[in-house]
């Protein structure tokens, strides 16, 4: 590794320039407007064959997470755990015996209810046609993207046609825009009428979207790939929380011990008059620190934080950044330095930021996200990227996954089947993933 210059990583469609770390403070303060993490996102989907293009020129996604989900993130946490209790008997198998489990379907069909809930609203959040839309769509979107990417692009033209994700991914849109527009004008008429409409996220884009932005086929696709980001990176999450449960079991009684004290002290989730679910779950400081160590050794991008020189840029030493290159940081690398942790790398430790964070105290007294799965000032968690350009989805998400987590690890019991240990990981360009049908034996516990 080289670890003190840059070097490039080259993919067919685009050459990558691997930065040292010593520049990663310096080039956080740069504004998005002169170094931009979206671009890259979207240079990933190959939007000129997926129908993103759109997406370069819009920051709608990045306005409505950080304006009104993240403004409003307890009353939207306390939405998608009410959505979770409806789900969760429809969606959890509620076996008495050992049942081997489609593990991250079954996540995966939760997740997409919680967050249509707050996405969209009721009917989407039950709507068969959406949930199945809403998986089928992230599965499509990435095998669609990755197939391109595995050619030069000047034969992206003739291959394109080919693709059958890509094909799929036109009839989940069209069918998006027929849910979307129902929703749309039900809100409408409710207005119409003086109702009370309900609050969404789609109805706040459709409120403060340019008349560009609210047209039907671009805001269809906007709640498509909402829902990608939030299916993916939720439910590969919990399933692999549990799949390292599962290879270190011994965790399973610290965790479980942690829920039950909190419900001891506070009621279950949701019942506490002067407490919302936010701020229940974030009594869950080791399951947080838990997630950390996930997301260290199992992480879903290589190369992180990435961003796109929107101008030529200099740096303070002198470097130059051309306009349109494309800068990465080693991210995985960088959490496995022994240089860097001041524990070994090579062990998993949950309780590796649960320690940090408990002996952490600033000048102003205990800071409520250092050393949390959601802070972006930590250069030792980069799950989420870095600095002001982190990842504004990653409070809900996190959310989400402890949600999911608080109850699953106090009503079951997992283990591997019979004969069978971890999926293995699999890699594409800087992206990694797990065999998305891998399953786990679960049975309610007998406590």
């Amino acid at each position: 590794m080289h670890c003190d210059a840059p070097f490039v990583v080259r993919r067919y469609d685009a050459d990558i320039t691997i930065m040292p770390f010593k520049y990663l403070e310096e080039m956080r303060a740069i504004p998005r407007s002169k170094l931009n993490c979206k671009m890259p996102q979207i240079h990933n989907l190959v939007p000129k064959w997926t129908w993103a293009e759109f997406m370069y020129d819009s920051d709608l996604i990045v306005r409505v997470l950080n304006g009104q989900l993240n403004r409003n993130l307890p009353k939207y946490v306390d939405i998608a755990r009410s959505e979770l209790e409806y789900a969760w008997d429809i969606e959890i198998p509620q076996t008495d015996e050992w049942a081997e489990v489609d593990i991250q379907q079954i996540f995966r069909r939760l997740v997409s209810r919680m967050s249509a809930k707050v996405f969209m609203g009721y009917p989407a959040c039950r709507d068969q046609d959406w949930i199945n839309l809403s998986i089928g769509f992230t599965h499509d979107m990435f095998v669609a993207a990755f197939t391109l990417r595995m050619f030069p692009p000047w034969t992206h033209r003739y291959i394109a046609p080919l693709v059958p994700a890509r094909r799929r991914m036109w009839n989940q849109i069209k069918t998006a825009e027929r849910i979307v527009g129902n929703l749309v004008k039900k809100r409408d008429d409710a207005r119409n009428r003086g109702d009370e409409v309900e609050d969404t996220l789609l109805g706040w884009m459709m409120d403060n979207g340019n008349e560009t932005e609210t047209r039907l086929g671009e805001m269809a696709f906007r709640q498509c790939f909402l829902t990608l980001a939030s299916i993916h990176t939720t439910s590969v999450s919990v399933s692999t929380v549990l799949f390292d449960l599962c290879d270190h079991p011994e965790w399973f009684p610290v965790l479980r011990e942690e829920i039950e004290q909190v419900t001891a002290q506070y009621g279950p989730i949701g019942e506490h008059p002067g407490m919302t679910s936010r701020q229940w779950i974030a009594k869950l400081m080791k399951m947080d620190s838990f997630i950390i160590e996930m997301q260290r050794t199992n992480p879903q991008i290589l190369l992180r934080p990435q961003r796109v020189a929107m101008v030529p840029l200099t740096l303070k030493d002198g470097t130059t950044i051309p306009q349109g290159a494309r800068v990465a940081w080693a991210g995985h690398h960088h959490a496995n330095d022994p240089s860097i942790l001041t524990s070994d790398p090579e062990a998993f430790d949950p309780m590796r930021s649960y320690r940090k964070r408990t002996a952490y105290v600033d000048e102003d007294g205990e800071n409520p996200n250092k050393y949390t799965a959601v802070d972006q000032s930590d250069m030792d968690t980069l799950a989420f990227g870095y600095g002001g350009q982190a990842c504004p989805g990653r409070y809900f998400a996190i959310g989400e996954i402890k949600l999911v987590l608080s109850r699953m690890l106090v009503q079951f019991d997992f283990a591997y089947p019979k004969g069978k240990s971890r999926p293995k990981r699999m890699y594409a360009d800087e992206n990694t993933f797990i065999d998305a049908h891998a399953t786990l034996m679960m049975r309610k516990r007998k406590v």
